[in-house]
């Protein structure tokens, strides 16, 4: 698949689309209306420019506000399935929340749990996408374009083999990483995974975590790949240090290159956006 996106060389809103280049760095903030101090610190990282995207969690408690907010400001938005955090929204039904913690029981079990396929969970997997698909539609006026998962439990077995995620749009790829990174292994499970999501969906050539930010030489390198690749590196600005290196400007002074991209874009096969 040929991917292609928009980068931006400045925090600057004002500039008409940006530049389109054959490389793109997204920089994608997770857990967007999970409480009101996410929301509000991720809002203060985009204002200032440091953020491409956000990930937005329904049936939180600032989930409401939040949908509100993206709106308004016209950030781009999409959906953060959440099978493992309690919903914590005050308009979440009972029979939703039953089901998320059996379903998050199981997951949070042991490391491999979401490897594993449990087809006594098929219908709740199926009525817990479908219900935060539909509670995304209602708070954003339109179906999600891209989804990812709370814990990055978007990739677990009843979730892929039961091909939950809608086709064609967006979905969050594994953790890339560098030769001799991990295991072989998992470098074979990753890439598994990967080749059955791209059956379905549009992935983005890369996708990294922004923390650990030390040693600076591994962001160097996760940067540089948005010159010729579509790149997604993923922020929790309620984490402190990830917060201050965002709103403080400190990404800018690391990045150089590609700048950032002003929003979550990759290309269809036919080249369009």
């Amino acid at each position: 698949m040929v991917l292609a996106g928009e980068s931006r060389f400045s925090s600057n809103r004002g500039a008409a689309g940006g530049v389109v280049t054959t490389g793109s760095l997204i920089i994608n903030a997770d857990d967007w209306g999970r409480s009101r101090e996410t929301t509000d610190r991720t809002l203060e990282c985009w204002e200032r420019g440091s953020i491409s995207s956000v990930s937005a969690m329904v049936f939180m408690e600032d989930s409401v506000r939040a949908a509100a907010l993206a709106r308004e400001r016209g950030i781009d938005a999409g959906l953060h399935l959440n099978f493992t955090t309690r919903f914590s929204g005050e308009n979440s039904p009972a029979v939703l929340r039953e089901r998320q913690q059996r379903i998050g029981r199981r997951l949070r079990r042991h490391r491999f749990a979401q490897v594993m396929f449990y087809p006594e969970l098929v219908r709740s997997f199926e009525y817990l996408v479908s219900a935060q698909i539909d509670e995304f539609r209602r708070l954003y006026g339109t179906a999600p374009q891209r989804i990812d998962g709370h814990h990055h439990m978007h990739l677990c077995a009843n979730v892929l083999l039961a091909g939950l995620l809608p086709r064609r749009t967006i979905a969050r790829r594994s953790f890339s990483f560098e030769p001799g990174e991990k295991s072989f292994a998992n470098r074979f499970y990753r890439r598994s995974i990967d080749q059955l999501l791209s059956r379905r969906n549009l992935l983005t050539d890369f996708f990294f975590s922004l923390a650990p930010l030390a040693p600076s030489a591994r962001l160097d390198r996760i940067f540089s790949l948005a010159r010729h690749s579509i790149v997604e590196v993923e922020t929790h600005p309620l984490n402190p240090e990830e917060y201050t290196f965002l709103a403080g400007g400190g990404i800018f002074n690391q990045i150089g290159g590609p700048g950032i991209a002003s929003g979550f874009r990759v290309s269809t096969p036919n080249g369009s956006r």
